[in-house]
């Protein structure tokens, strides 16, 4: 939850450092992460390793924090299952005094989202305004573009539109959140906004909570910077190959 920050145990740093090779030839253009401990030093780690993103500030967002548990918090997870038993309901659904509801997780989540949007938005717009549209494609590197995940999807989830164009990304973001509440913004991308889900995703998987420093890839495209209808691919969810 949110209110036991402790820092990542020895395992945790061991995983971290996994998730950092594994993305040490990605490309980010901002990082993003919880404000709580384990996942500022988990997001520290990763860049660490990174071949061109040392030097990048990582900016920390409340939003991105887990659930908050209220009075579950720092204790076992069988407690939790307890008491919800207890008050005639499972996890996850069920609410501890003092605690979030899913959808109070899921409006942070949609909050955050909607703001990487707008980012996203400008940043396209700064860069034909500087350069000009036709000059975008110009000048990247194709290591860049080279993500360690393409052998679990097909090369079809990882296209950047049906004209061919360029995938060269206005924004690469890199977000380093929690278990929970990444599972709370899985849901909202496929029941809020229709995410286009793997082939071979099965119902558990989307509904399992990812292992720790699991990888997720959306490419997010916004039509003529349309806010409202984002168009969402997830090209895989809670990869682990690393660890």
């Amino acid at each position: 939850g949110q209110g036991v920050d402790e820092p990542l145990s020895a395992t945790g740093f061991r995983q971290a450092d996994a998730a950092g090779s594994f993305l040490s030839n990605v490309k980010f253009t901002h990082v993003f992460s919880s404000d709580l401990l384990r996942a500022k030093q988990t997001a520290a780690t990763i860049l660490g390793k990174n071949k061109f993103c040392q030097d990048l500030e990582i900016k920390y967002d409340a939003r991105l924090r887990e659930r908050k548990y209220g009075v579950a918090e720092g204790r076992p997870l069988t407690d939790l299952k307890a008491m919800a038993k207890a008050a005639g309901e499972q996890c996850p659904s069920f609410t501890p005094s003092g605690g979030e509801t899913l959808d109070e997780v899921r409006e942070r989540a949609r909050d955050f989202f909607e703001f990487l949007c707008r980012l996203a938005v400008e940043l396209e717009k700064k860069e034909q305004d500087v350069h000009g549209a036709a000059s975008r494609s110009s000048g990247a590197s194709e290591e860049q573009l080279v993500f360690p995940w393409t052998n679990h999807c097909s090369e079809a989830e990882l296209s950047s539109g049906n004209d061919g164009a360029s995938k060269i990304l206005d924004a690469n973001i890199l977000v380093v959140s929690h278990g929970a509440y990444m599972r709370n913004w899985m849901g909202y991308f496929v029941s809020d906004l229709n995410c286009t889900l793997p082939t071979n995703l099965t119902k558990s998987q989307l509904s399992s909570v990812s292992p720790n420093t699991g990888v997720s890839h959306f490419i997010i495209k916004l039509e003529n910077g349309n806010l409202l209808k984002p168009e969402i691919t997830c090209v895989c969810l809670n990869q682990d190959s690393h660890l």
